[in-house]
């Protein structure tokens, strides 16, 4: 297993920058990856209730293939307009797709369930159009994980989710790898009612929690019968199971060409799988996009790209983790770090 970059952010990967706006009041955020130069991108849909945008384009079969920006969004469908934010961010920039004297900035997005969660949901319009312009007026290599950007909101089974992010170097060959996600999932990123996570085996350091493996005998085996929300009576989220959704960016450096980006996404869901018990489910939007900024040569070998995809999934498998480990109380919501970090 590779070690994580110095940040152990998607930002280790050369070309990357990340950008987050929330509102408290509201319970929701923007979180907005920007590509210091138009890089190719794909996407992966496992979910059965997807809320996306510029998705079709990102297939291998279609003309452009390549991105300014991915957004990330709370506030189910209304969140679609964050993306509108980016592109004029990068409008005002000039950076796009020249069209004649027409500049088109690329910009997929997809969002998540975040409306029943005591937030101030009353707009007159939504939100998220200057979100997602203020997103982009903060992006840097740092940024915040827990309740930041998209994961300002979410929710994780019975815990507050949040934004998470990790990454993978090999200063060797000079490969990069990291992942993006905002956990808001229907399943449980813990083992039952413990402390564990599920992606436990994958942890590099205490990046969430530093607990080691769950106790002798317990393991997939574990019932997940919890997730009925009759365990949590009070809660109208997790009443109706619509009130979900994980979406993610998953990143590397390598050169590839498109249909190889789409293959990246793919392997990278695995990552979801190995963090949240159950997913991909019929009422969950799950999402994952891969951008490939094309620093790196990975060579004429026939491997790499089931490497890079090992690493991607490993990454998201963190990422989901720290984003729950990371996030905060809100309403509800208890963090993880009230419920078990005594």
């Amino acid at each position: 297993m590779l070690r994580a970059g110095s940040r152990n952010l998607i930002t280790d990967v050369d070309g990357l920058a990340v950008g987050n706006a929330q509102d408290e009041t509201l319970r929701s955020g923007v979180s907005v990856v920007l590509c210091e130069a138009p890089s190719v991108a794909s996407v992966d849909v496992r979910g059965g209730a997807p809320g996306t945008r510029e998705t079709d384009l990102l297939e291998p079969s279609c003309l452009v293939d390549r991105v300014d920006a991915i957004c990330l969004s709370g506030g189910s469908a209304f969140g679609l307009s964050a993306a509108d934010g980016a592109m004029r961010w990068l409008r005002e920039r000039g950076r796009g797709v020249a069209i004649g004297g027409v500049v088109v900035p690329i910009v997929p997005a997809a969002i998540l369930f975040d409306l029943l969660n005591g937030g101030d949901k009353q707009w007159d319009w939504p939100p998220y159009r200057e979100l997602g312009y203020e997103a982009c007026g903060h992006a840097s290599r740092d940024f915040a994980l827990g309740n930041a950007g998209a994961g300002m909101g979410a929710k994780a089974g019975n815990l507050k989710g949040g934004l998470g992010s990790a990454s993978a170097i090999d200063p060797q060959s000079g490969l990069q790898v990291g992942a993006l996600v905002a956990v808001n999932a229907r399943g449980y990123t813990t083992m039952d009612d413990m402390p564990h996570f599920w992606a436990w085996p994958l942890e590099q350091g205490h990046e969430f929690g530093g607990l080691g493996p769950p106790p002798r005998g317990v393991g997939l085996a574990v019932s997940h019968a919890r997730a009925d929300p009759g365990r949590d009576p009070a809660d109208v989220v997790r009443r109706d199971p619509r009130a979900n959704t994980t979406i993610a960016v998953v990143a590397t450096n390598a050169r590839l060409d498109k249909a190889s980006t789409q293959r990246l996404a793919v392997m990278a869901q695995d990552g979801l799988a190995r963090a949240i018990r159950p997913v991909h489910t019929p009422l969950d939007g799950d999402t994952v996009f891969a951008v490939a900024t094309g620093r790196h040569d990975p060579g004429a070998d026939p491997l790499a790209l089931g490497e890079i995809g090992t690493l991607a999934a490993d990454c998201l498998a963190r990422a989901v983790a720290r984003g729950v480990y990371h996030a905060g109380t809100q309403g509800a919501a208890r963090s993880w770090k009230e419920v078990f970090g005594r």
